[in-house]
């Protein structure tokens, strides 16, 4: 199946946005085990197992990330990259982002900046690529 770049691209955004919420499931799990108060659903945090906690920080860390990665993402898109490079950026942007949050839950603190570090060179890769593009 040959699928061109920009089609990477745009479906990297929507698993980067879905990957924003995947970590909420966990918290939401916790939230119900503990019985969902929804007059104060975020008086509820100090509450929370600590797997929950790590899950709130990686889901509020991945709204930070979208935000850059969107940007790297569409500049991409827009001034028609076509490198090989912004392909591998695109996937390799998502998985890390997969595991930076399963890495998080799991309070594995090397594993989870290493995917951190990788995510972020997904997206300055994709920046880089987009500015030579334009040269």
């Amino acid at each position: 199946m040959n699928v061109s770049i920009n089609a990477v691209l745009l479906y990297s955004l929507i698993g980067a946005v879905v990957l924003t919420y995947l970590p909420f499931l966990v918290v939401g799990f916790a939230r119900a085990r503990l019985g969902y108060d929804t007059s104060a659903p975020r008086a509820m945090f100090d509450k929370l197992p600590a797997y929950a906690q790590r899950a709130t920080w990686a889901h509020q860390n991945s709204f930070e990330v979208l935000i850059i990665y969107t940007s790297a993402a569409i500049m991409a898109y827009v001034t028609g990259v076509e490198s090989p490079w912004a392909e591998k950026a695109a996937i390799a942007f998502v998985i890390a982002r997969l595991f930076y949050s399963v890495f998080y839950i799991l309070d594995i603190p090397i594993a989870r900046s290493l995917m951190f570090g990788i995510g972020s060179a997904a997206s300055a890769t994709l920046f880089v690529l987009s500015v030579i593009q334009i040269q």
